[in-house]
């Protein structure tokens, strides 16, 4: 579990820049709203939580039970 970053992913980053040179703006891991979303833009009332593979399972392969 320490392998795992919270911040500065590369989904996060490549979301981050995409925004920003589109013009939006936006506050990072907002700490005063539930779940602590990672990209917040206020004019927008929008928040958006960025979920990596690790938390879905995508690409790892369970053994047999």
């Amino acid at each position: 579990m320490t392998a795992i970053l919270g911040k500065d992913s590369k989904l996060e980053m490549v979301m981050r820049r995409y925004l920003w040179e589109h013009g939006f703006r936006y506050r990072l891991n907002h700490l005063r709203l539930p779940g602590k979303p990672d990209i917040v833009m206020l004019k927008y009332r929008t928040c958006i939580f960025l979920n990596g593979c690790f938390w879905h399972g995508h690409g790892v392969t369970m053994p047999p039970v």
